[in-house]
């Protein structure tokens, strides 16, 4: 089953594409809520080059490794990768409002497919929120 998120980032379409695949940038957003967060990232973005992301509970009681491999990218509008068997597509398109990302993905079957689309939306509403604060941050 394949599961849909998306969210419109109020910043251009380069910014947008850079906070979501720039290692610093996804340690800041990589996360569904406060207790958590992603303690390093790697990212190779060619067709082939691998990625991870280390996330652990804030109180070190668990983490775990989001790791893959990207299969397809097309710069500033596609990002397709594999991920413990699954696969993933993020896609950036120019609205009006923004840059619109939308992150479709294969489910697993330890969580309903509810959880999983809360959990990987509150992670797409975390990158909105720091692209966002980011944007206003910088002189004009």
């Amino acid at each position: 089953m394949k599961i849909s998120v998306d969210t419109t980032v109020r910043a251009p379409i380069e910014q947008v594409w850079r906070a979501y695949t720039t290692p610093a940038d996804i340690m800041a957003w990589n996360a569904a809520s406060a207790d958590w967060h992603t303690t390093a990232a790697t990212v190779d973005l060619r067709e082939g080059g691998a990625f991870s992301s280390r996330m652990e509970a804030r109180d070190g009681s668990m983490g775990f490794d989001f790791a893959g491999t990207y299969t397809k990218v097309v710069k500033h509008q596609l990002i397709e990768y594999t991920f413990g068997g699954r696969t993933a597509q993020v896609e950036f398109s120019e609205s009006p409002e923004g840059t619109r990302v939308q992150v479709t993905f294969d489910s697993e079957t330890t969580h309903s497919p509810e959880q999983q689309r809360e959990g990987w939306q509150a992670i797409l509403n975390s990158f909105c929120h720091h692209v966002e604060s980011a944007a206003t941050r910088q002189p004009s």
